[in-house]
């Protein structure tokens, strides 16, 4: 009886256009007002449990202040021109390239619809103009930008980890290697398409130019060491490296590349200037710029918008959160797993059943609120069934990859659909052919484990010597 009221007050909620944050908590408190035995200040409680006790949610909102600072800063820039400097001279190289910047960008910022935002506002013209049919640049562009919750840091991993208590590091490297291959599958593909459409390649542009542009987008570049290694290597937890990220960002977009702040447009070299002026000149220009930058108009933006951002996400989280508290006191759960386990399924099988509840729920609900009310549900039956719960919250993810473009709620979709200034009907229609990738990749990621576990059980392997 709980369990149905739960689930039909929701879908109701969710009929009537309700934000999805609302239809969780709503439902959840109706459930425990009319149909539960649990307590009303249960509400209170696990609303502010759900953001103190999980340390690693603590990480969203500084990755996510780092990702706006590298957007707005100019790094996506120097990622895509020395991505197209890798890979633009083979034929479809532009497109190509605008994956691999994907896969770099993915690896610095955590978010999909950032990195589609940050990748494609400048890369879909750029390709037109170079070409390239219109819709096959918006539609690679919306599906290499999922790669943004599949290559760590993950806003979604950290949402997993803090919904089955499994190690978010683990969780990061589980995703590297899956991301790798999805990333190259898009290139693949998109190469057997040029030489079809005798698509045009960029000029060889020599190892100078290539050095040029490593070097240009090298701060941006360490960023990726400097969080990824500090967790691989057990110097920082993922909190603690999103928190440095956030600060390191701000740096290079306000001191070094000079995009943004008080020196804005301010050069490094004069004509002219000894290089020991030029050293003396800086530093000064630096320590003045300091105080300044904290309150200048762009940091504010950015901080402001990232606020907004994070507290929309982390308001999500919250109440579904909530309405796992009532899965959980309601033991629906373990009813679900018992009730599975006794239908005789398969491992096979019943992830056959997972794939088709994931993508189902990606249509209509954004990732975070679907990992957090679903994983309660399939982690125990995952674990009961031998399922490694890595391998699942992988499994979770690339699903979640597949609902950033699927209507009605593919935030993809819409951020495409906003740089390109066409329909989202539009969109949906040149991004349908490159999905196909994406389902082949989730069977490949489905029953092939090792993809996403060998990195992990590698590095737990090296850690035992």
């Amino acid at each position: 009886m709980t369990t149905a009221a739960l689930f039909i007050i929701l879908f109701i909620l969710l009929l009537t256009g309700m934000p999805i944050a609302f239809a969780l908590g709503l439902s959840s408190i109706t459930t425990i007002l009319f149909f539960s035995h649990d307590s009303l200040a249960s509400i209170a409680l696990k609303l502010f449990a759900s953001q103190s006790e999980h340390y690693t949610l603590l990480a969203i909102p500084f990755f996510i202040l780092s990702s706006s600072f590298l957007s707005t800063g100019g790094v996506a820039n120097r990622i895509i021109n020395f991505a197209i400097d890798c890979v633009g001279w083979i034929r479809g190289g532009l497109a190509m390239a605008s994956v691999l910047a994907c896969m770099i960008f993915a690896a610095v910022s955590g978010s999909s619809p950032a990195t589609v935002a940050a990748i494609g506002s400048i890369v879909i013209a750029g390709m037109v103009k170079a070409g390239y049919p219109e819709s096959l640049a918006a539609g690679v562009i919306t599906n290499a930008g999922t790669l943004g919750i599949l290559i760590p840091p993950s806003i979604v991993m950290l949402v997993y980890a803090a919904a089955t208590e499994e190690s978010a590091a683990r969780l990061f490297m589980a995703g590297f290697l899956p991301g790798l291959l999805m990333g190259s599958m898009l290139m693949l593909v998109i190469y057997i398409v040029a030489r079809i459409k005798k698509l045009p390649a960029q000029p060889w542009v020599g190892f100078g130019g290539l050095l040029r542009s490593g070097f240009s987008a090298g701060w941006g570049l360490m960023l990726i060491v400097i969080v990824l290694g500090s967790i691989y290597g057990g110097i920082a937890s993922p909190t603690e490296a999103a928190a440095v990220s956030a600060i390191y960002a701000f740096f290079i977009a306000v001191f070094v590349y000079r995009d943004m702040g008080p020196l804005k447009g301010v050069a490094w070299v004069k004509k002219g200037e000894t290089p020991l002026a030029s050293i003396l000149r800086n530093l000064r220009l630096t320590l003045l710029a300091v105080p300044r930058s904290l309150v200048h108009a762009d940091v504010r933006k950015v901080m402001l918008d990232s606020s907004k951002v994070s507290i929309m996400l982390l308001f999500i989280i919250g109440n579904a959160m909530l309405f796992a508290h009532v899965l959980t006191t309601e033991r629906i759960p373990h009813h679900l797993a018992a009730m599975i386990v006794g239908w005789g399924l398969p491992t096979w099988g019943f992830l056959v059943v997972v794939n088709l509840l994931l993508l189902l729920a990606g249509n209509f609900m954004e990732p975070s609120a679907i990992i957090l009310i679903m994983a309660p549900i399939l982690f125990p039956i995952a674990l009961k069934m031998g399922i490694d719960p890595i391998h699942l919250g992988v499994i979770m993810v690339v699903n979640m990859e597949i609902g950033m473009i699927t209507p009605p709620v593919g935030l993809n979709l819409f951020v495409t659909a906003g740089i390109t200034g066409h329909s989202l009907g539009w969109v949906l229609k040149a991004a349908l052919p490159w999905l196909l990738i994406l389902l082949v990749f989730l069977v490949l990621i489905t029953y092939i484990p090792q993809i996403s576990l060998f990195l992990p059980e590698y590095i737990d392997h090296l850690k035992g010597f």
